[in-house]
């Protein structure tokens, strides 16, 4: 029986989340990902390991920030925990973990990032809770569906994704030292573009799935 997601505690993160970014995960997207359960766990692993790369990228860079610091080595340490859970499923399920694109999400959020300072380390972060906020929608959206061993990890993926959403929203707010909403909004329109245009291959954060989207597993 799938499980069902429940707590005041999680319920409150997701209607925060849902709030910050505009927009659902399409139903469309839903339906590919419950077909292609296999692809879907290859690329959440490289959504971890790329996770705790961006946190370690930001702690070499910005070393003068002790808040930044603190909040990203946990946060690396976190999503690698995550990625070796994610290795273990896909073990488990005779699944052969192998490289991947990239999805067009990430790069086309970051596209849209300045590159001088401090507002590229604003961008950087608010793209970081998007994408973070992003994670844990779908995580939700999708556990309920799931057998049972993948429901249960998924639920518990949901409070501490939350948290990084959170860690990731603070610091670009302490960053700027002044309101972010418009630059918020900004990307939210990207992110909401990204999420609901179509889209030709699948992955843990890609849009619509086209009429020719490519499901297959490879380099």
């Amino acid at each position: 029986m799938p499980a069902v997601f429940s707590g005041g505690e999680v319920m409150d993160i997701l209607d925060e989340i849902k709030t910050f970014l505009g927009c659902e995960t399409p139903d469309a997207w839903v339906e590919v990902a419950l077909q292609n359960q296999a692809l879907l766990l290859i690329d959440h692993a490289h959504c971890e390991k790329k996770a705790a790369s961006t946190a370690m990228t930001l702690m070499f860079r910005y070393v003068d920030r002790m808040e930044l610091l603190n909040k990203m080595s946990r946060l690396a340490r976190e999503e690698l925990i995550h990625f070796e859970q994610v290795l273990a499923i896909i073990e488990s399920r005779g699944i052969t973990y192998q490289h991947m694109q990239s999805a067009r999400y990430a790069g086309g959020m970051r596209a849209a990032v300045r590159n001088h300072e401090p507002q590229r380390l604003i961008d950087v972060l608010i793209v970081g809770a998007f994408i973070e906020a992003r994670s844990c929608e779908r995580f939700a959206k999708i556990g309920p569906l799931l057998d049972a061993e993948l429901a249960k990890f998924y639920r518990s993926l949901l409070k501490s994704e939350g948290r990084h959403y959170q860690d990731y929203l603070t610091l670009a707010e302490d960053a700027a030292g002044e309101p972010i909403n418009e630059r918020v909004a900004f990307f939210r329109g990207i992110e909401n573009e990204l999420i609901l245009s179509s889209d030709d291959e699948f992955r843990f954060h890609s849009g619509v799935p086209s009429a020719s989207c490519d499901t297959s597993i490879g380099i």
